[in-house]
């Protein structure tokens, strides 16, 4: 699983088997998904104690809710006693506590064993041990984000780190204040198509010509071929003509006001590896985490964020949605449409990339690496990023 140098400008891609063989998609279960920090709610959704939503990560169902002093926990959704599935529903509000549909035994919102039927004749049971088994958290950008290794990694080097190879300053993120942000809108796509090929898809924009006629109308240097996160701290910049990020280029909503001159009009694009993509604008914030269920099946799940003050007001956010929205539709459907060819024996040794997608080559290399087992989780994705040019005209395209 080789991607080999094959001319000066182009490079070989994966094989064709990565995406669709489901061995490989349990290795990548084991060693990405349930090694690596994870995205998995929005902080906003666990509203209250007791509030829970259910949460596929690898091979795992996770519970991820609020304990009575309002902090974030999650848990295995497996009971100690016979391993039922705790919670069946995608999301709820548990009354006092989580109890198995089965036997019974009941556990707080910290996790203990609190009850169980003749629960009083069995002292020798131990309620913290035979508690659920707790997950790792971290809360960061307004989304709870879980590990499930048993030494999780560092968060600041493969989550933070990411954002700052992608902007070259952490603090370019910290000034759209997304923790604060407000849910305007998500939209839940169902993707029968490799996870892989939808970060392939993310992280250029060579098609952005021929399928994002309108996402080239708003950034129109997308049109020759480069993504923004191609170069190191660029962002690409709006349209003369353009007044936001809108679907017909029309005046967005309120700017968010931390964000810098240099920051306006343009729009960055990071990817925080395995599922990750953060889409920043001068007046919300998009963020699609995915969830890989098969290897030909990932559901995606996109949110867009706000200011408090335009969600609240119930401004009409459609010609903003709308944009980002299209562009999803877009690019799914163009993934849809290579994942049969995987399978196909004209793709077993793969394709090839063209000088403008060399820096997925870095992601193939990390995937392969991940499988092998030989690579780390923050992998060597940045060092085929370039630092911006003083002008994308100095840079030749394909």
């Amino acid at each position: 699983m080789t991607a080999e140098i094959i001319s000066e400008s182009l490079i070989s891609t994966l094989p064709g088997n990565t995406y669709v063989d489901e061995d490989i998609f349990r290795t990548e279960q084991e060693r990405i998904f349930e090694q690596m920090w994870f995205c998995a709610v929005r902080s906003e959704d666990l509203a209250k104690p007791g509030a829970y939503k259910t949460v596929q990560i690898g091979r795992e169902s996770v519970i991820v809710t609020r304990n009575r002093k309002g902090a974030i926990r999650a848990y295995y959704n497996i009971c100690r006693h016979r391993g039922v599935k705790l919670c069946m529903e995608e999301s709820g509000e548990a009354g006092r506590s989580f109890q198995c549909p089965y036997h019974a035994w009941t556990y707080d919102f910290d996790g203990k064993l609190i009850a169980a039927p003749n629960l009083t004749k069995m002292p020798d049971i131990d309620r913290e041990k035979y508690g659920l088994v707790h997950v790792a958290v971290r809360e960061y950008l307004g989304y709870v984000w879980l590990c499930l290794a048993d030494e999780p990694p560092s968060f600041e080097d493969d989550v933070v780190g990411a954002i700052e190879e992608r902007l070259g300053d952490v603090q370019a993120i910290e000034s759209y204040g997304v923790a604060n942000l407000k849910l305007g809108r998500r939209i839940t796509y169902d993707v029968k198509a490799n996870w892989k090929l939808i970060i392939e898809n993310f992280m250029e924009c060579y098609h952005c010509a021929t399928i994002h006629p309108e996402l080239t109308e708003v950034l129109p240097e997308f049109a020759d071929g480069l993504a923004a996160q191609y170069f190191v701290g660029h962002g690409a910049e709006f349209g003369e003509e353009v007044k936001g990020f809108t679907i017909d280029g029309s005046e967005g909503v309120d700017r968010i006001p931390g964000i810098g001159d240099d920051q306006d009009r343009r729009y960055y694009a990071i990817t925080i590896k395995p599922t990750v993509f953060v889409n920043l604008v001068p007046d919300h914030v998009i963020i699609h985490r995915m969830f890989p269920m098969a290897a030909d099946y990932t559901i995606v799940e996109c949110d867009w964020l706000y200011l408090p003050s335009v969600v609240e007001s119930g401004t009409d956010l459609t010609s903003s949605v709308e944009l980002f929205h299209r562009v999803n539709q877009q690019d799914f459907d163009a993934c849809e449409r290579c994942q049969p060819a995987m399978g196909s024996k004209i793709y077993a040794k793969g394709g090839v990339l063209v000088p403008s997608e060399h820096h997925i080559g870095a992601f193939h290399h990390w995937v392969q690496q991940m499988l092998d087992g030989t690579g780390t989780v923050s992998g060597p994705v940045a060092d085929a990023v370039p630092d911006a040019p003083e002008s994308l005209d100095a840079v030749t395209h394909p």
